[in-house]
Parts: C-alpha cells; sequence; structure tokens
C-alpha cells in the first residue's frame, strides 16, 4: 500500500525544500510525517539523511543565482537553512542603481539610486547562488527529521480522504500534497488547475564575467531597447549577468564568440564597470510570465514556479516563492492548531487569499517595467528616462520602494517578520 504521510511536497528547489523544512520544524505535525519527493538531489540521500555539502568551499560561483531579501533570510532562518549557508559564498549588497540606456552614463542625475545607509540597513540583501540555497535548504528538512523520496512523480488519483501518489517503483498516500515542481508542474497539471502563460518573446542570459572596475558590493541594471541587462555582485569580486534580451538578440549572443560577446556586453553597459570577461559558460531560458488560475484544490496546493512566473527584471522570483513557502506553513499551522485537516481546502484558502493577490500586482508591475523601460524614443521614452531620476529625488519614494523590495513593509506571513 505505501507508506502514509501528512504532506508530500513535490520538487526539491529552494522553495519546496523551504516549505518542507518550514512544516518538519513548525507546523505540529511529526517530522516523519513530511515527506518531500525529489528525484534530483544535490548529492544521494537516504530517507531522512542530511545531504552533504554539494559545493566546494572555493569553487567557481554558479551560474544561477538570487538576489535574497530581508524577508526571505527570515524565512530561511526559520526553516533552519539560514545557519548552513556556507558564509564565505555570501554577498551582501549595499546599494543598487538603476538607470535607462537613454540617460548618459550610468544614468548621471536620471539614475535611481538605493543605499542600504539610507534605510538605516546593514545591506539591501543577499545575492546567493541558488544550489547553495537549495543545499542549506534541503539539509535543515533533512536535520529535522523529514523524510526523502528520490523519485519522480508519475501520478496522482484524488480521493475524499486523502491523495494517492506514485512513482516508478513506491506508491504513498497523504492528506496535502504541495506542488513546488516548477513552472511545468505536473501536480498542477493532474489537479487540472489552470494556468495562464504570457511568452516575453525574450530569453535570459546568465553567465559569469569578471570587470576591470570593482563591482562595489552593488547590484547594477540598465534598461536597454531589448530588454535589461543586470549585473549582480558575487562573492570572490565577480558578476553574474542577467541579460534579458528579445530572441533574435538572445540568440547572437549566446552563439557569438567569447570575444564578441564581452565587447558587446561592454557596450550594452555602456562600460559601467570597465572591460569585462566571461569567466563561465552561457546560459539562456526563454522568459515567459505564468499565473496559475487558483493555487489551491482540495488536498493541494500550488506555490513558486508552479503558481507563478514573473519576468526577472528585479530578482523577485525566489522571493516570491518563499513568501508562498511562508504563507502556506502558517495556513497549515492554524489548521493543525485547530484540529483541522491540513488538506482541507477551507485551510488552504487562507494562503491563497494572502499570496495570490501580491502575487498577481508583482507580476503585473513586472511586466510593465519591461515593456514600459523598452521604449527609447517619444514621449514614453522621455517619461522612462525621467521617472527613475524623480523617483530618486523623492527620499519618501525611495524609502518606500526599498522597504517593499526588502521584505518590510505591507502584509506578511509571520515567518518573514522580523519577530517571528
Amino acid at each position: 500500500m505505501g507508506e502514509t504521510f501528512s504532506v508530500v511536497v513535490v520538487g526539491g528547489g529552494v522553495t519546496g525544500a523551504c516549505v518542507a523544512a518550514l512544516l518538519a520544524r513548525h507546523s505540529g505535525l511529526p517530522p516523519a510525517a513530511i515527506a518531500l519527493l525529489a528525484p534530483e538531489l544535490p548529492v544521494p540521500v537516504n530517507a531522512g539523511a542530511p545531504p552533504r555539502a554539494a559545493v566546494a568551499a572555493l569553487g567557481a560561483p554558479d551560474l544561477r543565482v538570487a538576489a535574497i531579501s530581508r524577508a526571505s533570510e527570515r524565512i530561511l532562518s526559520c526553516a533552519g537553512a539560514w545557519e548552513r549557508l556556507d558564509t564565505g559564498r555570501l554577498c551582501p549588497y549595499e546599494r543598487m542603481r538603476v538607470w535607462h540606456e537613454t540617460s548618459g552614463p550610468s544614468g548621471g542625475a536620471h539614475a535611481l539610486v538605493f543605499d542600504a545607509a539610507d534605510l538605516a540597513e546593514p545591506n539591501l540583501g543577499y545575492i546567493i547562488e541558488n544550489r547553495e540555497l537549495q543545499r542549506a535548504s534541503l539539509a535543515a528538512f533533512a536535520a529535522a527529521g523529514g523524510v526523502f523520496i528520490t523519485e519522480a512523480l508519475e501520478s496522482l488519483e484524488f480521493g475524499s480522504a486523502a491523495v494517492a501518489g506514485r512513482t516508478a517503483t513506491t506508491t504513498f498516500s497523504a492528506q496535502l500534497v504541495i506542488g513546488a515542481d516548477g513552472a511545468q508542474s505536473l501536480v498542477r497539471t493532474q489537479a487540472g488547475l489552470d494556468a495562464t502563460v504570457h511568452d516575453y518573446r525574450q530569453r535570459a542570459i546568465v553567465a559569469t564575467v569578471s570587470t576591470a572596475k570593482p563591482h562595489e558590493a552593488t547590484a547594477w541594471q540598465r534598461f536597454l531597447r531589448s530588454g535589461p541587462l543586470a549585473f549582480l555582485p558575487l562573492f570572490d569580486g565577480s558578476s553574474s549577468i542577467v541579460w534579458s534580451a528579445d530572441e533574435p538578440l538572445a540568440q547572437e549572443l549566446c552563439a557569438c564568440s567569447p570575444a564578441d560577446f564581452n565587447e558587446r556586453l561592454e557596450r550594452a553597459f555602456d562600460f559601467a564597470l570597465g572591460r569585462t570577461q566571461l569567466c563561465s559558460q552561457r546560459l539562456s531560458f526563454p522568459l515567459r510570465s505564468l499565473r496559475a488560475d487558483s493555487y489551491v484544490a482540495a488536498r493541494i496546493a500550488l506555490i513558486g514556479d508552479a503558481a507563478h512566473l514573473v519576468h526577472p527584471l528585479a530578482g523577485q522570483g525566489a522571493n516570491l516563492g518563499l513568501l508562498d513557502a511562508a504563507a502556506l506553513c502558517e495556513a497549515i499551522i492554524r489548521a493543525v492548531g485547530e484540529r483541522e485537516d491540513p488538506g482541507a481546502l477551507r485551510a488552504l484558502r487562507r494562503y491563497e487569499q494572502q499570496r495570490r493577490t501580491h502575487n498577481l500586482l508583482t507580476n503585473a508591475a513586472m511586466g510593465a517595467f519591461n515593456s514600459g523601460f523598452s521604449v527609447v524614443r517619444g514621449p514614453l521614452a522621455w517619461l522612462a528616462n525621467r521617472a527613475l531620476g524623480t523617483v530618486n529625488r523623492s527620499t519618501a519614494a525611495k524609502r518606500l520602494f526599498a522597504a517593499h523590495a526588502l521584505g518590510l513593509s505591507g502584509e506578511l506571513p509571520r515567518f518573514a517578520r522580523a519577530a517571528a
């Protein structure tokens, strides 16, 4: 008949591993009643055994990184993951500079600049490798006593009291299945939850580069006609680039020689950090937005990319997923405390009501920024050019934007608040 669990989380990425760790530590359910189903972990793990570090301390930076907000830092700390991160691989960033390609060198007076000192904060967040976040979250779940199922999900069958799941060699049942299995979520499909997808007709190119000038613990972003270009500071002095470009240009940039790419990158970034040099391969992936029509059904909840995808221009994808994890855990804690079934639809609706509107607004804002700032001529270009500088000259507006990005304002799950 297979094993029986209270909750099975499908997907071992950062969001899935974090929600599993939160539930194992805080839900009030026995940790052994929480399972994480993930076929591809950084290293093989047995049920309940802590994964070993998958990243060598002095290894090259991962190509995929995340800008982790203060709210996400708190969530990861509550999950027991923050303390397991290799502090030598974290890069706190103290400033952010954003400008439009029509603004002149590094934006000048028309640039939008955030500084942690202006907010009385030690930093604006951390640039952290995805694989390091994943490793620490998996280790936190294992240390809490959770169970690993290292196989891929094949199917789900829905009953009134439980969901039955099947992999290639095992079966399981659970009161609640959490889909943290990405944009192509099988959980979402099996549950019959529809999603609306918008294709930006862009690709994001990610790579690691060295620069002639130091990155100054600053996250840099320039809005171009073809899409935004970001330089994110890394722990070893190099920078991670995320270049969102229209598909024809992206194909050229991926196919050209390293020397040609370096030259085109320098020009696109207006030599803000001087000469650049590729230090890694170039990876690219298509850019789409996705919004699930509903995040929940009876005994099913979607979090992270399974529920929503946003344009990466503001680096909010990982933070939104972690906020989902915290809000869902909070709803389950309440259900368990009230002796309610954690998979009951009434309990899951609390999570959806808290997160869906916020995620929809963020998705819409990212799409508007991407299209609005791609204009380089005419009245819209003039407006986009001056909008950043106008906000920069308003102390109140800057504090509002920065506090929102840091996760210091608005309705937050309790694990994301300072007093959690």
